[in-house]
């Protein structure tokens, strides 16, 4: 805990000293709008400026850019300007703050499949993990998942277009009656995941892009 509000605090304090356009831009754009998320205009200009990998996030309601400004080993801090956190871990979010209704934390039984790289997943591959939720403060709850591979596809980020890797993901809680399907788009060459749709609790949903797909460390 007291890592986390370390990085959140020295990450904060660059941000907002900063004045760049497109970090300030997410102190209000992530809160809640009832009309949905007021799309981000963003320039590879404004991206550059930013000496930190960065992400775009977009909720149900909200849309902000988050930048990466701590990685302790594998497990990597994105923060926002209007302090809002993600945690992730080989692409998948395993811990949220500040958004609403939170994920308190992931853990697998067994093998990771985003540790190997889901472009070595085979097809069918099936595995389990655990979540906490802060909403009902429920702990240790199944997810059970399956992997497919649906083939190549090309997105375009900031105007380049990537030639990616699908794969999906169909998971259940069936402690929540909860069943959806995640979306992941690769990297085919690394595994390293550029766009996703994470359906991490059946109230919390996020569309995460990489803003600088070529640039994969922290800082």
């Amino acid at each position: 805990m007291n890592s986390l509000k370390i990085a959140t605090c020295t990450g904060l304090a660059w941000l907002l000293a900063g004045c760049n356009p497109l970090m300030t831009a997410s102190i209000d754009t992530f809160k809640a709008a009832v009309t949905g998320p007021r799309p981000l205009t963003l320039t590879q200009a404004q991206v550059d400026a930013v000496p930190f990998p960065q992400i775009k996030v977009t909720t149900v309601s909200s849309e902000g850019v988050m930048a990466l400004i701590r990685q302790r080993g594998d497990l990597q801090f994105w923060v926002a300007s209007g302090k809002q956190v993600l945690l992730m871990r080989d692409g998948l979010v395993v811990r949220t703050v500040g958004l609403g209704v939170d994920l308190d934390g992931t853990r697998w039984q067994g093998p990771s499949p985003f540790e190997q790289g889901l472009h070595r997943v085979p097809d069918g591959y099936r595995s389990t993990r655990r979540i906490d939720l802060v909403d009902g403060y429920r702990l240790g709850i199944a997810v059970t998942s399956r992997m497919t591979r649906k083939g190549m596809e090309t997105l375009e980020i900031l105007d380049k277009p990537y030639a990616l890797l699908r794969v999906d993901e169909d998971i259940e809680a069936e402690a929540l009656g909860f069943t959806t399907r995640n979306r992941y788009w690769v990297d085919p060459a690394n595994g390293f995941i550029v766009h996703s749709e994470q359906h991490l609790t059946p109230r919390l949903t996020l569309t995460i892009t990489q803003l600088q797909p070529t640039r994969k460390d922290a800082p």
